[in-house]
């Protein structure tokens, strides 16, 4: 029998292969990803952070005013880290204008480092996004909607890896709608939202905001749930600190022992 030549090295190579880094090479280098700085969410997250090119949504835990705050502004501290660069500036659409600026600016979001853009119905802000995205300028988008079925968001993932931009959306809650993640998505990650009773101070008064911070789903990884401190004024979450590592609050005095001190 005799032997048989190799193939040419047109016809061995995977054509698949080569259309991909042929695309690869004429959208240039891939925007990476952005880290939490959280090495405990970091390692469960398949890109190692927000991917820089891609999808995300984001949904509040329900449909209370705290819980729509608490998503609001993590997404608000993801933007203003993806917007570090003070060339580039993140593009807002919404169909109702509702952000308070001065909560957005405790998160790292500076006034000028936004732009925004309003819609009458939810189909005109997917549309003002998916432009926004595909012009490859901006640091990211943020898009809020109520609905936005498989095809909006397979445009919008496309559209963030054509223009080398995340793209948040975010997922408001409906009427007599327990969660907006019931239709499909070709989001990258779907994250969930909510408030978390805060660690009380030594003194009376507030302590900094925990969230329940909860990926229902990513490519290729797990989901998990953390319950990390909210975005200090640079958009960067934290993980609580131990307990055993905070200092015990004083014990107050009863009225007896107060009594008993006048006395003496």
């Amino acid at each position: 029998m005799p032997a048989m030549s190799p193939l040419p090295a047109s016809v061995a190579a995977d054509p698949l292969a080569e259309l991909r880094e042929a695309v690869a090479q004429t959208r240039g280098p891939s925007m990476p990803s952005l880290s939490f700085g959280i090495k405990v969410m970091d390692d469960r997250l398949a890109t190692g952070g927000i991917d820089g090119a891609g999808l995300h949504e984001f949904a509040a835990a329900s449909s209370s005013l705290n819980d729509d705050a608490a998503a609001t502004l993590f997404l608000a501290g993801i933007a203003a880290r993806f917007a570090a660069d003070p060339e580039r500036t993140v593009c807002w659409a919404m169909t109702v204008f509702d952000l308070y600026a001065p909560g957005l600016q405790q998160v790292g979001l500076e006034p000028d480092k936004l732009l925004y853009a309003q819609g009458r119905k939810d189909v005109d802000v997917l549309a003002i996004a998916e432009d926004a995205l595909r012009d490859g300028s901006l640091a990211c988008v943020i898009a809020e909607v109520k609905s936005a079925d498989m095809t909006a968001t397979r445009r919008l993932q496309l559209a963030a890896l054509d223009g080398q931009t995340p793209m948040l959306l975010y997922r408001r809650h409906r009427a007599r709608e327990r969660c907006p993640f019931t239709a499909p998505s070709s989001a990258m990650t779907r994250w969930r939202i909510g408030c978390a009773p805060s660690e009380p101070l030594l003194w009376p008064g507030v302590g900094r905001a925990r969230w329940q911070v909860e990926l229902v789903r990513q490519r290729n990884g797990a989901p998990f749930s953390l319950e990390l401190e909210a975005c200090d004024a640079q958009g960067r979450l934290a993980l609580p600190a131990a307990s055993g590592n905070r200092a015990a609050a004083p014990r107050r005095a009863d009225a007896r022992e107060s009594a008993i001190s006048r006395a003496a």
